[in-house]
């Protein structure tokens, strides 16, 4: 299978785009600072060019990884290593039949759903119960990432879908 490198380079801009909105002080931004400790003085005191240019390299990594969360047809491509040229004519027939089911946008977003609630939340909550942050700052943080992973799973799944693009090599 091939990497559609549009798409996770436009899912990769989402967590900035959905940062700004959500971190907002008319969003969720003051109770944000409130629950984490946060100043003004603190964010003034930052790089911010270096901390945007990061959250994008982060966010390509995080991108990069939800297209083997959210597009099954990652798992049939594995059983053969990655590699077409020593698959057997029943993957070509498996991939032809189901090479393009479950690729839409909302059951990528599902997918990403499934990643905060399963993965996200308990790491998310675990570091702050030690951090001693409180479950508002939790719910905060953990609703940014589902609405931000939902977003980002259903560019990268239905993307495929959307423009049609062929990646079952036919023998």
């Amino acid at each position: 299978m091939q990497f559609n490198f549009l798409a996770i380079l436009v899912a990769a801009i989402v967590p900035l785009i959905i940062g700004f909105i959500w971190y907002n002080p008319k969003v969720a931004g003051i109770a944000w600072m409130k629950a984490s400790g946060m100043t003004e003085e603190k964010m003034k005191g930052s790089n911010v060019i270096m901390i945007f240019v990061l959250t994008i390299i982060l966010s390509f990594l995080i991108s990069f990884f939800m297209q083997f969360l959210t597009i099954h047809q990652f798992g049939a491509s594995g059983m053969i290593g990655g590699d077409e040229s020593h698959a057997t004519p029943s993957y070509f027939a498996f991939m032809k039949e189901y090479g393009m089911v479950y690729r839409s946008f909302g059951h990528g977003a599902l997918h990403g759903f499934l990643a905060v609630f399963f993965f996200v939340f308990p790491i998310f909550a675990i570091n702050s119960m030690f951090e001693r942050k409180s479950w508002k700052y939790v719910f905060i943080n953990v609703t940014f990432w589902a609405i931000t992973l939902m977003i980002m799973g259903g560019i990268i799944c239905g993307w495929y879908a959307a423009d049609g693009f062929n990646w079952v090599t036919q023998k």
